[in-house]
Formats: C-alpha cells, structure tokens, sequence
C-alpha cells in the first residue's frame, strides 16, 4: 500500500512503514499543484526586487546582504556551510523518516520550493537512499546539520533554485522523524509494560482489586480506565479470581499499576497528538502562503511544543519504569512473597539463583529515570548569530533521550518478565489468564526455569527483543 503525500495527512503509522518497511511513497497530485502556486508567488515576489529571506538575501546574520552571485553556487554553499553536524550517524530508519517528513512538508505548498524538489525527495525514498546523517550538534531551531547532512546526500548535482536549500536545511524534519519513531516505539513498549505488569500480579498472587471497574468511574481519566481495562482482560480466566487475597493491600507498585500505567499512557496520547500535528506542519521561515498572497517572516522552527511534549513523556515514562524495577525486586523478596528467597528453585540454597537480577534491574531503571530531566527549557547561548538566535529547543536531544529510555525500558522489561515466570513455577505454575498465561509461554520459550544448581542464562536479550517487537500483547 502506497503512502500519498498530501502535505496535511500524513500519520505516525504511515512513518513507520515508510521508515522500516521500505512503503513506497508518491506525491498528491493537489499537493503538486499546490508547490507550483506557491513557487510562483515566490518567482513573482522575486522578480519585483522583493526581499525574500534566503531566497534573494543571506541567512542568519547576513539577511541584510543580497546575494550578489549566482543562486546555484550560493545555493551549495549555503548546504555545505552547514555540514557542521558531529558524532555517530543516525539509523536508516531515522533517515528515511526524515526524508518523509521534510517531503510531506513541501507537499504541503508553504515553503516555495518547486515541485521538482519534493519529486527528488520522494525517489530518493522509493530508490532506498539513505545518507549518513550525523546525530549531534542540533539546538533545535531547525536541525541545521543533520538537514545538510542528508540534502549533501541526495542532491548529487541536482540543481537548487532560488531558496530551496534553505527549505531543505531550516526546518525540524530530524528533530521530527527521530521522535515519531521514539513515539512509536514507546507504544509499543507501554504494551509490553501492561503485560509484565499483568504477570508480576499473577507471580505475586495479587489482589486482583485493582482493577476493579468501579476505580476508574471514580477517577475519570482515560488512560485508567484503558489500563484497568487491559489488565482485566489480560488476567482473565486467572485462578486468582477464584483464591483469597494474600493481602488486603499489595505494595504500592502492585497496587497502582494501573494508575502508573495510565499517567504515562495519557502523556503518550498527548505526545502523539503533538507528534500529529508537526508531521503536518510548516516548519521554517518564512511562509509562502498563496491563499494570502504573500511571503511571511516567520518562526515555524521553533518547535518548543514537540519538545516539551517529549519531556512530559520521558517524566511520564519514568514511574512506569521505576514501578517495573520495584515489583521485580519485591518478588525476588522471600518475606513478601512467601518464595524462596531470589526464587531459588528450593528454600535454604545458598547459589545466588535469580538474586543478582535485581542489581541489573536497579541500574538500568537508575540510567533510564536520569534520562528524563527536561531539555525544552536549556538556553545554550544568547550569541549565536550576533544574538539574533537567542533561545533553543533541543528537540533532537529531547527525542533521543526519549528512544535511549525506551531501549533500556525493554531490557527493565524482560528482566521483570523473566523474574515473573520464575515466581509463577515456584508456584506450581497456577491457571493464568488470557493474555498473561500467554506471556508466560513466550517467556519460557526464550528462558527456561534455573534449577537447583543451575546458573541464570547471561542473555536476555531474546526476551527484550519480544518486548520491542510488540510481540507481548
């Protein structure tokens, strides 16, 4: 299934299968027409002596200055002045969800390039070019490197015309695809955390209380009633709807499950939204707008509500994360589970069994909540540019700090799970549920029980690979 560029509908899935399962991608034929309207009130303005920023005068701290030579050679250098990003080079599916979004954006007729230069961008994607765009060195009042880095890439004599190669430089597409995608797969990971959850609920013989419907209907927010659903369905058919609660109450952790889950799943669906819209969006100066007539100054670079909104995430995301971390140290606790202590495969062993699991866990969930400080608010400088750019976003580090946390929320993930399966044995392997007797399976697929005398397997990155794919729930 092809994906149509229409400037205005492009949709996070539609990203995902463009970045990672090569969709091809075609232009609108409304799109088209809108970038030769636009590109004509540009060539108008143009031809009237006008002063249009980066299309007949310099960038930055040289707007005042006219360019003087011809606009292909100002044109390359403009890209190559700006080959200034450092660091290690961003995974191909980044790249191509970049290309996406900065193609989808001229699509959408603003930005005064020609129709031509979205064509190329369109079969760079559909030829499987991707670049090498470096990570670093973005504040995030346009990716000014990273841009350059891939229009260097695919442009291979492609000529520019007035302008362009500042449409192709000053914009948010990095800052963007980087976050669709660290968006996408925070989903993904928050359904693995609702399952994990489900099993520590059924390792630790809960109170199953939790997720009585009559909680959410108190507290109406939407993510509590998703969860208190989601848990319900996953635990279904469990034999702890059939037993006395071990406890009146469980550790908070256990307790409030849904409630953690549901603050990050509320922040996610904010984040989307925010995700939505820039997909969609202008991201550069200025706007060409034909229905107005005129070429507008403007700050559309400035993308202060992506990255708050990955902040907001990452803090969201962080409770989930210590919450997870908690639960997986409390079953490895004799005293509260009534267990052998580090879920040996019998009482009084003196090997370590499961025991060490909770190191790991704990450093990984410390790594992953210092990840979560704000970036949105960092004033890098007030120089640059003789003081005209005061102020940053750091979008770029807001969104990969988002896809680092998630990375490492996998492996808190499968460290829970693993911990989890082994609890349930020591039980005497009860009736699961629906979705958690599932669960079960897929882990013991990839890790089996450790017995007496047996040493856990070093590897768990099978089961953190289930956690990543989606493959849990």
């Amino acid at each position: 299934m092809t994906v149509v560029l229409t400037g205005t509908t492009l949709a996070l899935e539609d990203v995902v299968r463009v970045a990672r399962e090569g969709e091809r991608v075609e232009l609108d034929a409304g799109a088209l027409e809108r970038m030769r309207s636009s590109r004509d009130l540009v060539e108008a303005a143009l031809g009237r002596g006008e002063q249009v920023y980066g299309f007949s005068t310099g960038v930055g701290m040289r707007k005042l200055f006219a360019i003087e030579e011809d606009q292909a050679r100002f044109n390359r250098l403009l890209v190559r002045g700006h080959l200034v990003a450092q660091g290690p080079t961003a995974r191909d599916d980044v790249v191509r969800a970049t290309l996406l979004k900065l193609a989808n954006m001229l699509a959408r007729g603003m930005s005064g390039a020609r129709a031509v230069l979205a064509e190329r961008l369109v079969d760079a994607l559909n030829e499987g070019v991707t670049p090498p765009v470096r990570t670093l060195g973005s504040v995030g009042q346009a990716d000014l490197g990273a841009n350059a880095d891939l229009a260097h890439g695919i442009l291979d004599g492609f000529e520019l015309a007035a302008g362009e190669a500042l449409v192709l430089v000053d914009n948010n597409a990095f800052s963007t695809a980087l976050a669709s995608l660290a968006v996408a797969d925070c989903e993904t990971l928050l359904d693995g955390l609702e399952v994990a959850g489900a099993l520590d609920l059924e390792a630790f013989a809960a109170n199953l209380s939790l997720v009585d419907p009559a909680i959410a209907d108190a507290r109406p927010y939407p993510g509590l009633a998703t969860a208190i659903s989601r848990l319900g369905a996953l635990l279904e058919g469990s034999s702890l709807w059939n037993e006395r609660p071990r406890n009146l109450q469980d550790p908070l952790t256990f307790r409030t499950l849904p409630h953690v889950l549901a603050a990050t799943r509320d922040a996610l669906d904010y984040t989307k939204g925010v995700v939505a819209v820039e997909l969609n969006a202008h991201q550069g100066n200025p706007v060409v707008s034909p229905a107005a007539g005129r070429v507008v100054p403007a700050g559309n670079f400035d993308v202060v509500p992506l990255a708050a909104a990955l902040d907001f995430l990452r803090i969201a995301l962080a409770p989930a994360l210590t919450s997870a971390g908690e639960r997986a140290l409390k079953l490895l606790q004799s005293s509260l589970t009534g267990l052998p202590e580090g879920l040996a495969a019998r009482a009084h062993l003196a090997e370590p069994a499961l025991s060490e699991l909770g190191a790991a866990v704990q450093g990984i969930v410390a790594e992953a909540r210092l990840l979560a400080q704000p970036v949105s608010f960092e004033l890098a400088s007030t120089t640059q540019h003789e003081g005209i750019e005061d102020r940053t976003t750091m979008a770029p580090l807001a969104a990969r700090r988002l896809a680092e946390m998630v990375d490492l929320g996998a492996r808190v993930a499968a460290i829970e799970l693993v911990i989890a399966a082994q609890a349930i044995d020591l039980r005497g392997r009860p009736v699961l549920g629906a979705g958690t007797g599932r669960a079960y399976a897929l882990v013991r697929e990839r890790v089996p029980f450790t017995g007496a005398g047996e040493a856990l397997p070093p590897d768990l990155e099978p089961v953190a690979d289930l956690v990543r794919s989606g493959g849990l729930g």
